[in-house]
C-alpha cells in the first residue's frame, strides 16, 4: 500500500530558476538511470522475491526512490517555470517541453526519449538483481555529481547532494544485502562454469597502440589460477600484414597457446 504525505522527503529550494538545467534534470526523472527506473526496479525485484528480509530492503528502497523522484520532479518544475509562463526565449530552447508537455515535467529523458521498461534490469535471481541494484546505484551517482557540475544554484545543489548521498547510502544496504547471502562472489545460478577454461584469461587486445599502450597485466590476469591464452594465429596474420600480405591459408586456426602465469 502506498500513501502519498504532503511533503517533500527534502526540501527544494530553487533561487534562479534556469530552464535548461531543467531539462538536464528530467535525465534523473524519466531517464535510464533515474529514479522512476530505481523505483520500478526495486520494487518489482521485490514483489518477486522470496526472502522475506530482502523483500523488505527491496520494497523499502523502492518506495524511497518514488520520493526521490518527487524531489527530482519538484526541482527540475521550478527550473522549468519560466517556460510554463510564456517565456518565448526560455521555450525556444526546448520545444518538447514548451508545446508537447505545458512547460512541465513528464516521462522522458533529457533528449525527449520516453522512458521505457527496458531500463529496469530484473531477472528473479536475488544476487544477480542485487549486483544490478549496486550497478544502478553508481550509475545514479555519477549522473547526480554532473548535474552538480552544471548546477549554479546554491538551494538545487544541496537537493542533489542529498540525492547524490542517499545513492551511495543503497548501494551499502544492497552491498551488505548480498554479502549476507554467503554466496561465493563469482557463484552465479545452479550450474557451474567449465573448470579450468573458467579461469583462462584471452590476450584479444594485442601489440603496440600509436600512444605506445601494450598487453598490460595485473591481478585480472595473472596470479593465482590465471592462464594467460595467446591466439598465435591472428599474430602470425599480423606479421604476414607487416611484411606486405602473405597468401591466405585455408587451414583451420591453430590451436591457441595457453601460457600459465604463477602467482608470486
Amino acid at each position: 500500500m502506498y500513501h502519498h504525505i504532503k511533503k517533500l522527503m527534502y526540501t527544494v529550494n530553487v533561487g534562479t530558476p534556469d530552464p535548461r538545467f531543467g531539462n538536464m534534470l528530467l535525465e534523473q526523472f524519466g531517464g535510464a538511470n533515474g529514479e522512476l527506473a530505481a523505483a520500478m526496479q526495486y520494487s518489482v525485484q521485490g514483489l518477486n522475491c522470496e526472502d522475506p528480509d530482502r523483500k523488505d530492503l527491496l520494497m523499502d528502497i523502492g518506495t524511497e526512490e518514488l520520493s526521490h523522484l518527487e524531489v527530482v520532479g519538484t526541482l527540475a518544475r521550478m527550473h522549468l517555470k519560466p517556460i510554463k509562463k510564456g517565456n518565448g526565449n526560455a521555450a525556444a530552447g526546448d520545444p518538447l517541453i514548451a508545446i508537447a508537455g505545458g512547460g512541465g515535467v513528464n516521462l522522458f529523458n533529457s533528449m525527449g526519449d520516453a522512458w521505457t521498461a527496458d531500463y529496469l534490469k530484473i531477472t528473479g535471481e536475488l544476487d544477480v538483481d542485487l549486483r544490478s541494484n549496486i550497478a544502478a546505484e553508481a550509475r545514479a551517482k555519477i549522473v547526480y555529481e554532473r548535474l552538480i557540475d552544471y548546477c549554479d544554484d546554491p538551494g538545487s545543489k544541496d537537493a542533489l547532494q542529498f540525492l547524490m548521498t542517499r545513492e551511495i547510502t543503497h548501494m551499502k544496504a544492497f552491498t551488505a544485502a548480498l554479502e549476507s547471502l554467503g554466496k561465493d562472489r563469482f557463484s552465479i545460478g545452479a550450474i557451474p562454469p567449465t573448470p579450468g577454461l573458467v579461469n583462462q584469461y584471452f590476450n584479444d587486445s594485442t601489440g603496440v597502440g600509436d600512444e605506445g599502450e601494450s598487453d598490460a597485466r595485473g591481478p585480472w590476469n595473472e596470479g593465482g589460477e590465471w592462464q594467460i591464452v595467446e591466439a598465435t594465429e591472428f599474430q602470425q596474420g599480423v606479421e604476414n600484414m607487416g611484411n606486405g600480405g602473405a597468401k591466405s591459408s585455408s587451414r583451420p586456426a591453430s590451436k591457441e597457446v595457453i601460457r600459465t602465469k604463477k602467482s608470486a
